[in-house]
């Protein structure tokens, strides 16, 4: 067993190379800093991509109307596309990988309450909208848009806190409250949860009352729906090619005119995103190893120079009687310390950066948060830590191989006979 004698010795032995030391137990925090470093900046640009696409599946799929650009059976070009409710049961009916769907349209209006009004965004929607962009409704705080308020045409509506926060400033809860959206009454039946907390966010009406009251009974603005098992970018496009030829049938238009109907996949902006973020990952991992193998080579490099300065000294050792087993475990025990303390120092030191950096970003959000610029923080960047047990295992693995540096060397002194070993300079 080791005792306090080894360790003396040890110290004394690394005291007498004190630059060399450094040098060595640099190189080794080096290289686990370096690792947790560029693993932190990884999960930081993976997290923000998340969080962009936070509020939206995966396979969301936005379609807009646009005008023509090719002649088709007697239209002549420049021709407005105009999409009707009836499209909606025709797409769910001749595409079975179409999951929730939603028409929407938009419409900015005053939305007031006793002496507090605000103008905001109005979104006309079926109840499906609210899986296909993620409007998570807090026990508590009502419903959202269901099936009996688009066949009965109610006027209620869907708002978020800071709305209700404007417009009810004695904090009165705003549920079951009428608001004048316009110039009608709208009942409160919902409010969302809104993580940006701004007047940027839209409310929600159901799509047949927004229908008679801002599109003439029957225009549609937007389809969006959600896409199951298109899972590549092949298979997105096979489903785009089949669903122009649907609309093209429908509103008679030639299914090569790309410019006659708008179409936004997120599937293939999440699955770029993704492909670029394991790629840098794949990246950070390659130099972040390679660095920690320098540190690991460095180490390996300095016990072989220390075993050879005092291959006279174990010579000696073994001629007064010191076991093999006694001279291996001098050396392997230094190369742990080495490893251990200065590897502990680079994972202390690249934890607490991290977690440094990621307490500045929280603050300035917090700080975006509340002011002019609320809910607009950037979030490209987000959270850049990274996981203690990778942290932790990258520790042990440098151990381990200081273990194994410290070894090798000393197991080939340990062979050499005594008498050869005292002759040695």
């Amino acid at each position: 067993m080791f005792d306090f004698d080894d360790f003396r010795e040890i110290w004394s032995t690394m005291k007498k190379n004190k630059l060399r030391t450094f040098l060595t137990g640099f190189s080794v925090a080096w290289g686990i800093f370096m690792l947790i470093f560029l693993l932190a900046a990884g999960n930081g640009l993976g997290n923000g991509i998340a969080h962009n696409f936070r509020n939206m599946a995966e396979n969301t799929v936005t379609c807009w109307s646009r005008y023509t650009t090719l002649p088709y059976k007697g239209f002549q070009p420049n021709r407005r596309i105009q999409f009707r409710e009836e499209d909606v049961y025709a797409i769910k009916r001749e595409h079975p990988e179409v999951d929730f769907i939603s028409p929407v349209n938009y419409r900015n209006d005053t939305l007031s309450f006793d002496k507090e009004y605000l103008t905001i965004e109005i979104q006309a929607v079926y109840p499906d909208l609210a899986s296909i962009v993620y409007l998570p409704i807090p026990a508590g705080n009502g419903r959202f848009i269901n099936e009996i308020d688009l066949i009965q045409r109610r006027k209620v509506i869907v708002i978020t806190p800071r709305m209700a926060e404007v417009l009810f400033r004695d904090g009165a809860s705003p549920l079951g409250n009428h608001v004048k959206l316009g110039n009608l009454m709208f009942r409160i039946v919902g409010i969302y949860q809104d993580d940006n907390n701004n007047l940027n966010a839209p409310a929600y009406i159901p799509f047949t009352t927004g229908q008679i009251l801002y599109d003439n009974g029957f225009r549609v603005g937007n389809f969006w729906f959600t896409l199951k098992d298109v899972n590549t970018e092949k298979a997105s496009e096979e489903f785009e090619e089949r669903f122009r030829g649907t609309i093209a049938r429908r509103h008679q238009f030639d299914p090569a005119d790309k410019n006659a109907i708008g179409m936004w996949n997120t599937g293939n902006d999440f699955r770029m995103w993704q492909g670029m973020t394991n790629g840098i990952a794949l990246f950070i991992w390659i130099i972040g190893i390679g660095t920690l193998m320098a540190g690991i080579v460095g180490v390996s490099n300095i016990m072989l120079i220390t075993v050879r300065e005092r291959t006279k000294e174990f010579g000696i050792r073994k001629a007064i009687g010191a076991k093999p087993a006694s001279i291996l475990r001098l050396i392997i025990a230094e190369s742990v310390l080495v490893t251990a303390v200065f590897g502990y120092i680079g994972m202390v030191s690249g934890i607490g950066l991290t977690e440094l950096i990621n307490y500045g970003m929280e603050m300035a959000e917090t700080a975006a948060a509340v002011g002019e610029n609320a809910g607009r923080s950037p979030s490209v960047f987000r959270n850049p830590t990274v996981n203690l047990g990778i942290a932790l295992a990258s520790t042990g693995l440098l151990i381990v191989a200081g273990v194994l540096a410290g070894y090798y060397p000393a197991r080939k002194a340990v062979k050499i006979p005594a008498i050869e070993a005292i002759r040695m300079e």
